[in-house]
């Protein structure tokens, strides 16, 4: 009735197609790292490494840092924020942290308290932990 997979066919994809759902009213502690679209409905404590694009929704909570080529945030992030691409904060998104991006995009309804760095060569340069901005 059942067949046994090999392993083969049982190995993820290289950049895969994916997302990863972060349930309302699931708490996660620990770092999350994926190649995938993540979206974050319930509660993280811990980083956030993607390949891909992040969304923190409405009641989505973020207890550390997130990296990714684009993040769009509507829920709550305390945490830096590092967008290769594009970093949207909607709504009424509460953002505590410096957040370093290729192009930023902020609705009159959110809040933001941190220091903000754009331009491609910025994310870049932001590796871990930025001491300081070249200019």
């Amino acid at each position: 009735m059942f067949n046994p997979k090999n392993k083969t066919d049982m190995q993820e994809k290289p950049g895969g197609n994916g997302t990863t759902l972060i349930g309302a009213g699931t708490t996660l502690k620990g770092d999350l790292i994926s190649n995938s679209d993540i979206r974050i409905d319930g509660t993280i404590t811990g980083n956030i490494q993607c390949g891909a694009k992040i969304i923190v929704g409405e009641n989505g909570v973020v207890e550390g840092d997130i990296s990714g080529n684009q993040a769009d945030i509507v829920g709550k992030v305390n945490g830096n924020i590092k967008a290769k691409e594009l970093l949207q904060l909607r709504g009424n998104c509460v953002v505590n942290g410096n957040v370093y991006a290729g192009k930023l995009q902020v609705e009159p309804t959110a809040t933001f308290n941190g220091q903000c760095h754009m331009g491609a060569n910025v994310v870049e340069m932001a590796g871990s932990e930025p001491q300081a901005i070249a200019r």
